[in-house]
C-alpha cells in the first residue's frame, strides 16, 4: 500500500483527508503530497511533535495528555478526530508513539498508536514495532495506508 493508491482511492470516492502527526514528523503528509493530484483531496497536516503543540494546534486539553500520556490510544484518537473537525475533512489519520531509541513515558521504543477518524467513527490501533527510528516511522505509515484503504473501501 502506498500514497499513490490512497491518492487514487480518495479522488475516485470524492473524499478528503488530513493528518495529525507526532513521531512521524510530517513524513506521512510528505509522502501523500509527493503524488501529483494530492491537492484534490489532501487538505493539510498538523505536525505536533511537542506536547504543547497538541494543546495549542489541536485543542487537546493538557489535563487529558497528562492523564493518559502523549503515547496513548486516547491521544491518537483526540489527534485524529480534532484534526478532522478543524480542517473539515472526511478522514484524518494520526500518529503518536515512541520511535526510540529510549523509553518514553514508561513506553518502550516501537510502541506507537495510529488513529483513523472518519465522518462515521474514530478508531485507534496500538502497534509494537521494531527497528530503527526510520523503520518504525515507515512501518507505522504503511499500516496507516492499509487502514485508510480499508476504511474508504468499506465506507467507514
Amino acid at each position: 500500500m502506498n500514497a499513490k493508491r490512497i491518492n487514487e482511492l480518495f479522488r475516485e470516492k470524492g473524499r478528503t483527508l488530513c493528518s495529525a502527526e507526532s513521531f512521524t514528523g510530517g513524513n506521512f503528509a510528505g509522502e501523500i503530497t509527493k503524488v501529483p493530484g494530492a491537492s484534490h483531496f489532501f487538505k493539510g497536516a498538523f505536525v505536533t511533535y511537542f506536547t504543547e503543540a497538541k494543546v495549542r494546534l489541536l485543542g487537546i486539553p493538557y489535563e487529558e495528555l497528562d492523564k493518559y500520556g502523549v503515547v496513548s490510544a486516547e491521544t491518537a484518537m483526540q489527534m485524529a478526530s480534532r484534526a478532522r473537525l478543524i480542517l473539515k475533512t472526511d478522514y484524518a489519520v494520526s500518529f503518536t508513539g515512541n520511535a526510540g531509541p529510549d523509553t518514553m513515558e514508561n513506553k518502550p521504543a516501537g510502541e506507537v498508536y495510529v488513529g483513523i477518524s472518519s465522518y462515521r467513527k474514530t478508531q485507534t490501533y496500538k502497534l509494537n514495532l521494531s527497528g530503527s527510528r526510520e523503520e518504525v516511522v515507515r512501518q507505522a505509515m504503511d499500516f496507516a495506508f492499509q487502514m485508510l484503504e480499508q476504511a474508504i473501501l468499506e465506507n467507514n
